[in-house]
């Protein structure tokens, strides 16, 4: 399906007219002149988001206003939901892939507590498709239904429709007109897509969270990593900083909503990714790339009852001007933990840098300082290496 014109703009007009945005939307972006500016701006994380929504229920911080549902995610977190036509702003990835109206989609997602099942029957109904409300699990019924009613595109987890298509095979019913297939929340394996290709049915996944809706995308004609959507600001930091990497380095995923609603503001999704190069893209969109999913960004880990979390290890970095990045290794041995402090640094001073660190982190470690650029750009700032009980 043809890119829309939003998706086809030059990145000069795309900047400009997102930098409008922001200011219509958050005064405190009022004075800024260019979107790079959001990096002095504070960062929005998961666990403050839950802080005050104990002390202001149910939303707590978020500036959502015209709500119409409320859904809870593990945390546990409130998100709002609204009846804006394709709310979470999905539709863009469905129609990406090919998915057109009078389609017939069958949704597997759940429809209770999280909102990943509303949030693609928003994007369908508002598209002009036709939705089956299926929600997870009862797999003979999903594949009767869906030789029944002529589904034509599958919404789910990756793998879960190899499971229903065995199932309808094991039944012998005929699911030939599924041809689509909208996929999210799991990996989706290249033998899988392929699997899927060879049975004639177009699988193409997105990046999408309940706190901020679509993020990014693939279309029918670019898998290279995911086109990042129109209505969001995506930068990528040290994680537990605000600090954006270079080009092409793995660092935590924020974002910034442009969604009138239910705006969000250097957003953390606790995610990991990167940057791809610019470069243009078979399907023509204009967008920047991301990798995709590349880890969890908030890598904490509980050493002698206490954690160690990335934000430490930003503080760290911050309070010596000639450490350019840190890194904490938790290993254990001899029945004990020991954790190592690697410090990228051009001549900064041990004593001063391991007091920092016995400072910020309250437990005894091993610092090695290290030649700046010997670390791995890797995301990583944290690494708790200790076998997993058994």
């Amino acid at each position: 399906m043809m890119p829309d014109p939003r998706e086809v703009r030059s990145p000069k007009a795309r900047a400009a007219e997102q930098l409008a945005q922001l200011h219509a939307l958050f005064p405190e972006t009022a004075q800024m002149s260019d979107i790079s500016e959001l990096a002095a701006l504070p960062v929005l994380r998961k666990g403050e988001l839950c802080a005050s929504q104990a002390v202001t229920p149910p939303l707590g911080a978020l500036r959502a206003q015209n709500v119409s549902h409320i859904f809870q995610s593990p945390g546990p977190i409130y998100e709002p939901g609204g009846l804006a036509p394709d709310y979470w702003r999905l539709g863009r990835f469905l129609r990406a892939i090919g998915v057109e109206a009078g389609s017939v989609v069958q949704n597997t997602f759940a429809y209770h507590f999280t909102p990943a099942g509303m949030m693609f029957e928003s994007a369908a109904r508002a598209h002009g498709m036709t939705v089956f409300p299926a929600g997870p699990g009862n797999t003979a019924a999903q594949a009767e239904v869906a030789a029944s009613i002529g589904t034509t595109a599958y919404i789910g987890t990756p793998d879960y429709l190899a499971t229903i298509l065995d199932k309808g095979a094991e039944l012998g019913l005929d699911l030939s007109r599924i041809t689509h297939a909208a996929v999210s929340a799991g990996p989706l394996f290249p033998q899988t897509r392929q699997a899927y290709a060879d049975r004639g049915i177009t699988c193409r996944q997105c990046y999408a969270t309940a706190d901020a809706g679509l993020i990014a995308y693939e279309s029918s004609d670019c898998t290279d990593g995911m086109i990042i959507d129109e209505d969001v600001i995506v930068e990528i930091v040290t994680p537990g900083t605000g600090t954006p990497v270079t080009q092409g380095e793995i660092g935590e995923v924020l974002v910034t909503v442009l969604n009138p609603d239910n705006p969000l503001l250097r957003f953390s999704t606790g995610d990991l990714s990167a940057f791809m190069a610019a470069g243009d893209t078979p399907c023509g969109r204009t967008n920047r790339r991301i990798v995709g999913w590349r880890g969890r960004a908030d890598q904490a880990a509980k050493v002698k009852g206490m954690f160690i979390r990335p934000e430490q290890v930003a503080t760290l970095v911050a309070r010596h001007a000639d450490v350019a990045r840190a890194r904490v290794e938790v290993t254990r041995a001899d029945g004990a933990d020991h954790i190592a402090v690697q410090v990228e640094t051009d001549g900064g001073d041990a004593d001063a840098i391991a007091a920092s660190v016995n400072d910020i982190l309250k437990l005894r470690a091993d610092v090695t300082l290290l030649a700046p650029g010997a670390l791995p750009r890797d995301g990583v700032v944290i690494a708790d290496l200790r076998p997993i009980e058994s």
